[in-house]
C-alpha cells in the first residue's frame, strides 16, 4: 500500500509515517499543498490522506483539481473542521472519506482499507498463489498447505513481492526500493535477516523450500516441481 500524505502539522506527520509503515504501507509526504498536488498528479498511490488546511494550496482545491483531471485516487481528508457542513463540503469537493482530528490511528486505518476495498474491481485478482503458498491481499491472510502463517508487515510486503515476481530473480537493490522504499544501500544486513525469518516461516515446516537464494544475484520464489 503506497500512501500520499499531505500534511503541514509535522507531530501529525511523524506519528502518521510511524503507524502507517508499522502496517506495511511506503509513504511519501508532502509538506503543502502545491507540493501535494505535484505528487498526487504525478505519482501512483493507492490512496491520499489530505489535511484540509494547507499552506499554497488547501486540500479541498487538491482534491476539486485531480478529479477534474480524471485523477481517481482515494482522498481521505482530515480536518479540524468537524461541523456538518465541513463534512458535506469536504465529500462534495470529491474526498471519499472525511476524519475529525483529533482521531484515533485504528479508525483511520480502518477506513484506509475500506476505500482500498471499494476501488478494487470485481475482476480484480486479490489472491497471489505459488504452488502451495497463499497470499489474500484483502485479508492480509497467508496460508500454506491450508496452514495459517502470521506475517509481520514488512514480511508481508516482503514476501508480497517475491511472490509477484514468482520464478524471477529478485536483487537487493529491487527489495531495498520496494519493500524498504530505500534509494540507497544502507550497508546492513537487513535483507538477509528479514528473508531468513520469511524462509523459516513459509519454508521449514514443509517438504519441499519455495525461497532460494541465488549466489551473487539475489533471491527467487519458486516452485521447484
Amino acid at each position: 500500500m503506497r500512501i500520499l500524505l499531505i500534511e503541514d502539522d509535522q507531530q501529525v506527520v511523524s506519528y502518521l509515517a510511524k503507524a502507517l509503515q508499522e502496517v506495511g504501507a511506503v509513504v511519501d509526504h508532502a509538506a503543502d499543498g502545491k507540493q501535494g498536488l505535484f505528487l498526487a498528479a504525478s505519482e501512483s498511490y493507492d490512496a491520499l490522506i489530505i489535511d484540509r488546511m494547507l499552506p499554497e494550496l488547501d486540500g479541498l482545491t487538491i482534491i476539486r483539481t485531480l478529479r477534474a483531471s480524471e485523477n481517481h485516487t482515494p482522498a481521505l481528508i482530515l480536518s479540524a473542521l468537524g461541523e456538518v457542513d465541513d463534512r458535506v463540503a469536504g465529500l462534495q469537493a470529491g474526498g471519499d472519506d472525511y476524519l475529525v482530528k483529533p482521531f484515533a490511528f485504528s479508525e483511520l486505518h480502518a477506513r484506509l482499507l475500506a476505500l482500498l476495498r471499494r476501488r478494487v474491481p470485481e475482476s480484480a485478482d486479490t489472491r497471489l498463489v505459488v504452488a502451495d503458498l497463499e497470499m489474500d491481499l484483502l485479508t492480509r491472510r497467508v496460508r500454506r498447505a491450508g496452514k495459517e502463517i502470521a506475517l509481520q508487515p514488512r514480511e508481508f510486503r516482503l514476501l508480497e513481492y517475491l511472490m509477484r515476481h514468482a520464478g524471477q530473480v529478485v536483487t537487493r537493490t529491487m527489495l531495498l526500493e520496494n519493500v524498504w522504499d530505500y534509494h540507497f544501500d544502507p550497508q546492513t544486513n537487513v535483507i538477509d535477516v528479514h528473508i531468513s525469518r520469511l524462509r523459516s516461516k513459509i519454508d521449514k515446516d514443509f517438504a519441499r523450500p519455495l525461497l532460494q537464494t541465488v549466489r551473487g544475484a539475489g533471491y527467487v520464489l519458486r516452485d521447484q516441481e
